[in-house]
């Protein structure tokens, strides 16, 4: 049954993925798109907690995770075989001073699978890192269209983890990042006659840059019961700057517009000579992160926890868009959150066995346009719903819920107000089971 769930989740978010826009955040438009939450529905459903760790879920945003000890449960054998896949689909309410839209994107978030090999663990997967995906237009004096943008794509990372469990209480973990992926814009810049009818054909800039890249991500966990039924939990990881390359074309052409159905057809095009002004390969700077925190809990029980995430936004750099009427500054996430389970063994109650997550968090992009700094709040919720079987009890179903704005209205920006829908599968299974004679 969990084989048939996991083939029907992937078909089903590979085509939403494909079906719609993985974004539709107007302020995708600057950088590289908006950053993804490298984090499974467990974190997001925290308030974006990642400092927990535990033997049945993949924390991808802590390499150190990976690494641990036997445990009792499989008769101190093996940790389980993780595998897990999530999508979400999001609902955002744009606003201006002068208007409301709405508009909506589904997504592929993740694929991973760890492995135990003793102390050892291994991990890999697949995940988004940034989305652009916007359509935007301004007007003139007469109320006209004066110029539509338009941008779809982002950056994707295939990663390859490794943690190790030092002492008891203390891990260690890298990761190895390859960064690919392609952004494509255009730009129409529509013209009137005296009637302020629309000229027969008009003019579109379209850029398209294909990325690629290495980085690496390391961290340190550590958890130690401090009381007979307390445990603290603590976690750093560390991602220093690195650059990623960038192959760019750039294009000009004359179009006409069907009116009825916006339909664009080109009529002559002229590509851009980036190369005399060594604009065809350049080089995209993705900014250094830290992030640390600690919480306290009781085992399979409850935990609360608090992390903070700062980012050297103001690192970011690409020479091929200088003048976007934007400023970069360093950027900064508060999580707060937690869990709780009645009662993770119980035999009665299916519901005493959910894991009940919640948590807020409140975000500085780094993202400043017109001198307005662009922030973010969510507020949480999920359950994680017990799919196991008797030999495997572990693998759940995860359903996560976050509400938040992203934005302003004041400078004639735009507001976003957002609710989101996650969900995954986390599979536990025993590859490293001992044969046992009677």
């Amino acid at each position: 049954m969990i084989k048939k769930l996991v083939l029907v989740f992937i078909a089903l978010f590979a085509i939403q993925s494909y079906a719609q826009e993985t974004t539709a955040s107007p302020y995708s438009f600057y950088g590289i798109g908006t950053l993804k939450f490298k984090g499974s529905v467990e974190n997001a459903s925290m308030g974006g907690l990642s400092i927990y760790k535990d033997s049945i879920h993949v924390n991808f945003r802590n390499p150190a995770t990976y690494g641990g000890s036997n445990i009792e449960t499989f008769n101190n054998e093996s940790r389980p075989v993780k595998f897990t896949v999530g999508g979400s689909h999001t609902s955002t309410k744009l606003k201006t001073n002068s208007s409301e839209d709405r508009v909506k994107s589904s997504t592929f978030d993740y694929l991973a699978l760890s492995i135990p090999l003793g102390k050892l663990g291994v991990g890999f997967g697949l995940l988004p890192y940034t989305a652009v995906g916007y359509r935007l237009e301004t007007s003139n004096a007469a109320g006209n269209v004066d110029t539509r943008f338009r941008g779809e794509g982002g950056l994707n990372k295939a990663f390859l983890s490794f943690g190790y469990q030092i002492t008891d209480g203390l891990s260690a973990g890298i990761d190895a990042n390859y960064n690919f992926g392609n952004i494509q814009n255009s730009t129409i810049e529509f013209n009137y006659n005296n009637e302020n009818e629309p000229l027969q054909t008009q003019s579109r800039e379209e850029n398209r840059s294909d990325l690629s890249g290495l980085n690496i991500n390391i961290g340190l966990h550590y958890q130690k019961m401090i009381t007979d039924k307390l445990e603290l939990q603590s976690a750093l990881t560390y991602s220093p700057s690195s650059d990623i390359n960038s192959n760019n074309e750039r294009s000009f052409s004359n179009i006409t517009i069907n009116s009825s159905t916006g339909a664009e057809f080109v009529v002559t095009t002229i590509d851009a000579d980036l190369a005399a002004n060594g604009l065809n390969k350049t080089s995209v700077k993705l900014p250094s992160r830290l992030s640390f925190g600690a919480g306290i809990g009781a085992p399979r029980k409850w935990f609360a926890g608090v992390e903070y995430t700062t980012q050297n936004a103001s690192e970011f750099s690409n020479t091929l868009y200088t003048n976007t009427g934007t400023t970069f500054v360093d950027a900064s996430t508060l999580s707060m959150g937690g869990f709780y389970i009645p009662k993770y063994n119980s035999f009665t109650s299916y519901w005493s066995r959910v894991v009940y997550r919640a948590g807020l968090r409140f975000e500085n992009t780094g993202l400043q346009v017109q001198n307005e700094s662009i922030k973010e709040f969510g507020i949480s919720f999920g359950v994680g719903l017990p799919v196991g079987t008797n030999k495997n009890p572990f693998s759940n179903a995860n359903l996560g819920f976050e509400i938040g704005k992203r934005g302003t209205t004041n400078a004639n920006l735009i507001q976003e107000n957002f609710l989101k829908f996650k969900l995954s599968l986390s599979l536990n299974d025993r590859w490293f089971e001992k044969r046992k004679y009677n």
